[in-house]
């Protein structure tokens, strides 16, 4: 059976971009697991969000993600993801997962838009205070860590690519 590719990392940190990019190079099925909640629920994240909470949305997120079959397609999922265990070790299995970490600065630069993007924080919580509670958690169930701090996604898709080398996908 071929490995699934989840893409793991913080808003703005190129997930979508670089799994799309990825699945074209691989010939692979891309999905977007933020689309998959929006199409679930017929909402959008910023809708659940404002109207679920943050437990609200972490409960949709985990039901979204434990009803959806990765196998063998590239997956970029949510920032929030990683507050799950379920759905990680749903996601993990029979799957590389790829850290995309950014750095402050280049996050910061890049999401502009944190009240209305279906960012899972709370209130007053800034770029810098999210990056330093979620990437432990990122660290923990990546297999391969890539930096993706410049905006040069093709080279990202290329370092994966490298790196996949040393696990067997196919």
């Amino acid at each position: 059976m071929m490995k699934s590719i989840v893409l793991i990392g913080m808003p703005g940190s190129g997930k979508s971009t670089v799994g799309v990019l990825l699945a074209k190079q691989l010939r692979r099925d891309f999905v977007d697991t933020d689309l998959v909640i929006q199409v679930a629920t017929g909402r959008g994240l910023q809708e659940i969000l404002d109207t679920e909470g943050i437990p609200g949305f972490l409960a949709v997120e985990e039901d979204s993600i434990l009803g959806f079959a990765p196998q063998g397609r590239i997956v970029a999922t949510g920032g929030s993801v990683v507050y799950s265990e379920a759905a990680m070790d749903h996601l993990s299995q029979n799957a590389v997962v790829v850290y995309l970490q950014c750095q402050l600065e280049s996050l910061e630069r890049r999401l502009r838009n944190l009240d209305s993007r279906g960012v899972v924080r709370r209130a007053g919580q800034s770029v810098r205070d999210l990056l330093a509670e979620r990437e432990p958690l990122y660290k923990r169930w990546a297999q391969i860590t890539i930096d993706n701090s410049h905006d040069d996604h093709n080279k990202v898709v290329n370092g994966i690519l490298r790196e996949l080398e040393s696990f067997p996908i196919a």
